[in-house]
């Protein structure tokens, strides 16, 4: 594995340092030895991406999809994370064409959702109806 780290800026122009590691602990301590921030590194993660839903998004959907003021696990909130999880997959395997494993991932919160969705319409049709006009689902 190689790593590229921009290093700091001389009149404008990036220097990148080229460095073959095999193991991620010694990222970890090189990172700490050039003095770059254990938020940052924490923050980028271990493959260099940012984490899927945030909590703040997760909040806002909780918001906006829940049955009453203490609702966080209902079926509809539950049906509406895994939408807004299911749209940034896909956007992520639109550029990420070969990434099989964001693809299963894909698959099986799509199934879960298709799960959570046939509960929800043996129970309660009238709340399946009124959720799959509000998340646009073409059911």
């Amino acid at each position: 594995m190689i790593i590229v780290l921009a290093l700091g800026s001389v009149s404008g122009a990036f220097f990148l340092a080229f460095f073959k590691v095999s193991w991620y602990y010694n990222i970890y301590r090189l990172l700490l030895k050039l003095r770059v921030s254990t938020a940052y590194i924490q923050a980028v993660g271990r493959h260099g991406s940012k984490t899927m839903l945030k909590t703040e998004d997760k909040q806002k959907i909780i918001k906006k999809y829940k049955l009453h003021d203490s609702d966080t696990g209902s079926t509809a909130v539950q049906i509406a994370i895994l939408s807004e999880e299911i749209d940034q997959l896909q956007e992520h395997l639109k550029t990420h064409k070969k990434d099989n494993h964001s693809r299963r991932g894909l698959l099986k919160k799509v199934n879960n959702r298709r799960r959570l969705l046939s509960y929800l319409k043996k129970t309660d049709e009238a709340q399946y109806t009124k959720l799959i006009k509000k998340l646009g689902l073409k059911k």
